[in-house]
Order: C-alpha cells, then structure tokens, then sequence
C-alpha cells in the first residue's frame, strides 16, 4: 500500500465515523487513487486532479464536478498531513445543482402500483409479496429506501406498532411508529416469508427468494418493471416517476391532515422533520411541494389569520 491508498484509507475511516456512509465516494476515490498510481504521482495536484475529473469526456458536467468535488474534500485532508499536496479551487468545474421535481402521486396510482407489485413472479412466489409490502410501507411511512431494506426482525414491533430505524442518514437512529393498517400489512407479509423460508438465517425483515437481505438495485429494478406495468413510465422511459417520489408523498398528506384538523402547522413541522429523520427542519421544506389542495388550503389559513372572510 503506497502513502496515498493509507492517506484515503484514513480519510474514509474518518468520515465514516463521523456518520457519513461514503458507498459511492468510497469507491471513486479508490479509482482516483489507482488513476494517480498509473501516472506515477504520488501527491494529489489540481492538474491531477482535473485530469481524473473529467473521464469519460461523455459524462454530463455535473458528474464531473461532483468527481472533483470528492478529491478535493481529500485533498483537504491530506494536505494537513503533507505539505506538497494541492488542493483544487472551488469553481473548476463549476455546475449548480438543481434538485429534481417529485412526481406527486395519486391515490389510485399508488394502488395499483401496489398491486402490480404483488404479482411479480418468482420461483418461490415471494417477490411479489416482499415488493408489494415494501412499496406499501415507503408510502404510508415515509422511509429512505435504504432504511426500510435495512430493518432487521428485531427492528420491526409488531405489538407496539413502533420501528426501530438504525445507522440511518447521518448514523442516526429513530423511532417510527406505524398505522395499525400498515401492522396488519407487515403481519401478513412476517407469516408468508416465514412459510416460505423457514430457515433463514438473514436476520433482515425483508428477504429475496434466496433469504438474503435486498439490495437497493434489486428494490429500483423493481419498482422500474411495475412503473412501466402500470403507465407510470412509458416503455422506452429511463426516467419518470420515483420510489423516494413516495417520501414526498407522505409529508405532503401529513400536512394536509393538519391542515384539514385545524393544527398549527408550524408548530408541528418539527414532529414531522423527526419522523423523517432529518436533522433539520429546513431539510423538511423541500418534500412539501406545493398541490392545489395544499396551496388552498394554506391560503385560507393565511387570509383567516389577518381577520378577512373568503367567499
């Protein structure tokens, strides 16, 4: 192992205890280091650095500066620890990220992709009961992908309705409680994939048809065969609705709900911003897209709260 593979080694150790997960960087910044020993550099430079950046020459600008990115958060580090290191200006590759609208979902298209779901076939008819349940629990909860195929069956209390979400963004943890409809689902689902595997020895909630624990890929390959099942996506479409469009879903029902019960919103949001995970309310605001309803809605609260009467 050369001086730079230890460097990122320590780098990675470091920020993975400080609660990042580091999958994707992890793995780029193991070929930057394998670009900067086929070129025979043993410090990390800005022409290096710009250099590894860019390849492929067919990538879109923002992957690009998201590589770059990554070395120079590195380089940062190392750079305490060996003076000849150069660290990158911000700018480089200068690209603004835009998050992407969520899709908002109706009602009866979460149905029925519920539904198609279950009828996923495979040889032990147990895909179309794992991905149906999954599907369901990411809409009427509002969990990361990766935290719901991340349950364990000590995680998921069926007798008290309660989740135990572990190590979730940020290394944190929470509770999540859970509609007694949802148990019901999760019941069901625990007494199938018990018949059908009965000597599983992946401790995960939910399993693929070998009993291990799923995979994120394995999870978005799905949703993409139902979504083009269901009209979601048309045939040919690469892009279209999401499975984290769901966690849109939910926040935005949720504030209707309190809206609709007459509740101050604002002094709940925080609740909200909990049951979700995040750190921050201000992570919360972007789920709350604005719908007609909700706009409505908002509107005559705001009207009402300056004493005029709508009509």
């Amino acid at each position: 192992m050369n001086a730079l593979s230890a460097r990122l080694k320590d780098y990675l150790r470091l920020r993975r205890h400080l609660g990042f997960k580091l999958r994707l960087a992890g793995g780029l910044l193991r070929r930057f280091v394998l670009f900067a020993q086929k070129k025979k550099a043993s410090v990390i430079t800005t022409k290096l650095a710009l250099e590894w950046a860019t390849q492929p020459p067919n990538c879109q600008p923002s992957q690009w500066a998201n590589r770059l990115g990554m070395v120079r958060r590195l380089a940062q580090y190392v750079s305490a620890l060996d003076p000849r290191t150069e660290v990158p200006p911000p700018g480089l590759l200068p690209h603004r990220y835009h998050r992407k609208a969520p899709y908002l979902y109706r009602d009866g298209e979460v149905r029925r992709l519920i539904r198609t779901a279950r009828e996923l076939d495979s040889p032990k008819h147990l895909r179309g009961a794992t991905a149906s349940t999954l599907f369901g629990l990411l809409a009427a909860t509002g969990m990361r992908v990766g935290e719901a195929i991340g349950l364990d069956r000590h995680d998921v209390d069926l007798q008290q309705d309660l989740l135990t979400i572990r190590h979730a963004k940020g290394n944190r943890s929470r509770l999540v409680p859970i509609h007694p409809s949802t148990r019901k689902a999760l019941r069901r689902y625990e007494r199938l994939r018990d018949q059908i595997c009965p000597h599983c020895v992946s401790p995960s909630f939910f399993i693929s048809d070998r009993g291990a624990r799923l995979i994120d890929c394995t999870v978005r390959y799905w949703f993409i065969c139902v979504s083009h099942q269901t009209g979601l996506r048309k045939p040919t479409d690469h892009r279209g609705p999401r499975l984290h469009d769901l966690r849109h879903l939910f926040s935005i029902k949720t504030l209707l709900h309190w809206y609709r019960m007459d509740r101050d919103v604002e002094t709940h949001l925080p609740e909200l911003a909990t049951y979700l995970g995040h750190r921050h309310v201000a992570d919360t605001y972007w789920y709350l897209s604005a719908t007609p309803e909700l706009l409505q809605l908002a509107t005559r609260r705001w009207v009402s709260g300056k004493g005029v009467t709508l009509s």
